[in-house]
């Protein structure tokens, strides 16, 4: 069990934000942070790595103590067994794919590890490539591989498909859920993206302000038991247009927009950029805003 109960003053454009937090997440699931840019998400995974320090509360994993600000415990990165892959993939451009790996591994480490998360990763062919000669998605394979050198219990993800295509996105996603299996991994996720967080997550916390106000199933999250539709897509609004007595608002689900003709009651509830769950049952379209 990790257990987060912390405060810390944050500065932003508008002024400071209190960020007080208390989650409790039980060990083995994958995790989402979920909520509008500034809400705290990427506070609190730099906070639980170490990267930040709170300004009170208390940390634990698995009954260790990694932050107390009573006691003064405040265990630096290293001690922590948490592998952290960052949006920007924060790899060194100097080295090859096989030395960004190999500078992970600790003191007198196995190497044995390398091979297996090369190969896992199917980064083999790229190991002596830099990372300038890579795409986005080998990239972001690199990243991860690098974040599980040492073996961690707690694998924190910042948006990190976010920048790749919808096709590399769906690649990557499977290849999430199969390390989190494989090494039986916490998985804590920060994510915008609906069909993204659905797929992947065990359990979804929305937080806004710097305070966790909705917790949650992903399927309960986003409200898809509320329909026995047979089928169900989420996607962005990106255009509403009356159309006499009806409404026609387009929406983008991967890379295809799609067109739903809705009532003023359901048009009036939504506005251009909303994230819409779009489903159909016997035939009759639904859209409702998530």
């Amino acid at each position: 069990m990790i257990r987060l109960n912390i405060e810390k003053t944050l500065k932003s454009g508008g002024g400071n934000m209190v960020l007080d937090l208390e989650l409790n997440i039980v060990k083995g699931e994958f995790i989402t942070l979920f909520g509008d840019s500034g809400a705290g998400k990427t506070s609190t995974l730099r906070m639980l790595s170490g990267l930040l320090k709170p300004d009170s509360g208390i940390i634990t994993v698995d009954g260790t103590t990694w932050f107390d600000s009573h006691k003064k415990i405040n265990l630096i990165p290293q001690q922590r067994k948490v592998g952290y892959v960052f949006q920007d993939y924060a790899l060194f451009p100097n080295m090859t794919v096989r030395q960004n790996l190999e500078y992970a591994l600790q003191r007198n480490q196995d190497g044995d590890i390398i091979e297996e998360l090369l190969d896992l990763a199917q980064l083999n062919e790229l190991q002596q490539r830099k990372p300038e000669t890579l795409s986005g998605g080998q990239k972001q394979r690199v990243a991860l591989a690098r974040a599980l050198v040492q073996r961690p219990d707690i694998l924190i993800l910042d948006e990190p498909l976010s920048a790749l295509d919808l096709k590399m996105r769906i690649k990557l996603q499977e290849y999430l859920l199969q390390i989190h299996k494989k090494y039986k991994l916490t998985t804590i996720l920060v994510s915008h993206d609906v069909g993204e967080i659905v797929k992947l997550s065990d359990c979804v916390f929305e937080l806004q302000n710097g305070r966790v106000i909705k917790k949650g199933t992903a399927s309960d999250f986003f409200g898809l038991t509320k329909t026995s539709a047979k089928f169900r897509f989420s996607g962005e609004v990106l255009k509403i247009v009356q159309e006499d007595v009806i409404y026609v608002i387009s929406v983008l689900i991967g890379n295809d927009i799609i067109k739903v003709v809705s009532d003023r009651r359901e048009a009036n509830g939504l506005k251009v950029g909303d994230q819409v769950l779009v489903a159909s049952k016997a035939f009759n379209p639904i859209i409702q805003k998530i």
